[in-house]
């Protein structure tokens, strides 16, 4: 900073020079500020357009769908004309015979049933068949709509569409925590039979806090191991750690599948050496005991670098002086080594639990339908097409790992990380 007011001091013009000292360093530091900001303008851009951009799009498409809303302009008014849980009338069957027809003619009935399909499935087919037979309703409309299939006086499927005549709506999210709306307008939790989400998303967390404590149990003596190894050695075994960051993610996981399937590997050696019997063999893979298995070998070397990396620079001569003042191995491991290594636990740790928590890859192959996790689900609505659902769980997760991160900063302190 000295050279850069230096520099700006002896470049300025004999003009300047009058001008009083104080000013002359303020101006050089406003021009060395604007200089640092230039530089790093385009990485912050970089992570404007790739990062924060994508995840204000999520979070708006989880609040809002307009496929219903577009092509409900009728009802949308008798909606807003009528409080919740309001019996429909002549008046509301009417706008919905002048919707429907106006979704014949604009070829939308698909997309706005598909979206009151949603909350109520099975109410796509309801709109599509309507909207077909649209142009041959007469009044009056509530029993000519009736006739023709009688679910149009469902009271659910009035609420859903009350819901859903606004774009704006938090259906989504009332989906992804189990719950629906009722016939007045309140909202309960769906039968117990179909509530998935709540418990798919603890047990996500749950099977990504025991991934992240076997990955901590195996990398521990590991890293100390590297750490505590002459270079050379140490050079070669960090060699094997890395190794699996140079192969594919699909390999690593089909081999797994060829080790720990019904007929391969693990339970072929285990038939040979008598330890099962040939109809006995274990269920190690498709279900959560391979989902845990393949995951901690994948997400293993994570854990290593930043234990590694804490470790290497602890000196020796801490562990000798307190051995020769008479600790035991345990009271130097608990007292003097453990405590200088929680920095690089923490990032470990925090870096392996937010990887498993978004994993999908590993769990859709090899994982069943016991071993799937919450982001599975997103990658499920994603490719059907139910954006806003996906949205709405990620942005569930997102919260979830959000929540736990600021933990973690006020228990133990984010600045104590230390990743390499």
């Amino acid at each position: 900073m000295a050279d850069i007011l230096a520099a700006d001091l002896a470049a300025m013009p004999r003009s300047a020079q009058g001008v009083p000292l104080k000013q002359a360093i303020a101006r050089a530091q406003a021009r060395a500020r604007r200089r640092a900001f230039l530089l790093v303008l385009p990485l912050l851009l970089f992570i404007l357009i790739t990062f924060l951009v994508p995840i204000g799009q999520m979070l708006q498409r989880s609040v809002y769908h307009d496929g219903f809303s577009k092509a409900a302009g009728h009802l949308s008014v008798w909606f807003q004309a009528n409080p919740a849980g309001t019996e429909p009338d002549e008046a509301a069957f009417a706008a919905l015979a002048a919707d429907l027809a106006a979704m014949k003619r604009n070829r939308l009935a698909g997309e706005a049933g598909t979206r009151i399909n949603y909350a109520m499935p099975g109410t796509r087919s309801l709109f599509t068949a309507a909207a077909r037979d649209a142009d041959a309703l007469k009044p009056p409309f509530r029993p000519a709509l009736l006739a023709q299939d009688g679910r149009w006086g469902d009271p659910l499927l009035w609420t859903a569409m009350r819901s859903a005549a606004s774009p704006w709506t938090a259906d989504f999210y009332l989906t992804g925590f189990d719950m629906r709306r009722t016939a007045d307008g309140g909202v309960e939790r769906v039968a117990e039979s179909n509530r998935v989400y709540l418990w798919l998303f603890a047990r996500t967390f749950i099977l990504s806090a025991v991934i992240t404590g076997l990955c901590l149990i195996l990398a521990f003596p590991v890293a100390h191991l590297l750490a505590t190894l002459p270079l050379a050695r140490a050079n070669l075994l960090m060699i094997l750690v890395l190794l699996p960051f140079w192969t594919s993610l699909l390999v690593r996981t089909t081999s797994w599948i060829v080790l720990l399937q019904g007929q391969g590997v693990l339970n072929s050696l285990l038939v040979a050496l008598g330890i099962v019997d040939d109809g006995g063999r274990l269920a190690l893979i498709y279900n959560r005991t391979g989902t845990i298995i393949v995951m901690v070998h994948i997400l293993l070397p994570f854990m290593i670098l930043p234990l590694y990396s804490v470790m290497r620079v602890i000196p020796p001569s801490y562990a000798r002086a307190a051995r020769s003042l008479g600790a035991t191995s345990w009271t130097t491991f608990r007292r003097i080594y453990l405590p200088q290594t929680l920095p690089g636990i923490g990032a470990g740790v925090l870096l392996v639990f937010i990887l498993a928590v978004g994993y999908y890859i590993t769990p859709a192959l090899v994982g069943g339908a016991d071993g799937q996790l919450f982001s599975n689900q997103i990658q499920f609505h994603m490719t059907k097409s139910n954006w806003s659902q996906a949205a709405a769980l990620a942005a569930m997760l997102l919260a979830g790992v959000l929540l736990l991160y600021w933990l973690y900063d006020r228990l133990v302190g984010i600045d104590k990380l230390k990743l390499g």
